[in-house]
């Protein structure tokens, strides 16, 4: 294997452990701290961090936490 190969699967790990990090947050977060929101809101920002885990945790620090 060549050294562009093995940086290519280390990245792409690191990318993998920040997404799963990321949508393991958002889940977390809802379920358990933010006590407010309805149950259906909550499966809609978990169904959506299990699809779009960074880009969903980025959005729901800045307007779903409260």
């Amino acid at each position: 294997m060549s050294k562009a190969t093995i940086k290519h699967k280390i990245m792409g790990t690191i990318f993998y452990i920040i997404g799963v990090i990321c949508a393991v947050w958002v889940i977390y977060d809802v379920w358990a701290v933010n006590k407010k929101l309805s149950t259906a809101g909550k499966m809609i920002w978990s169904i959506f961090a299990i699809l779009f885990s960074v880009i969903t945790a980025i959005v729901y620090y800045f307007i779903g936490r409260k």
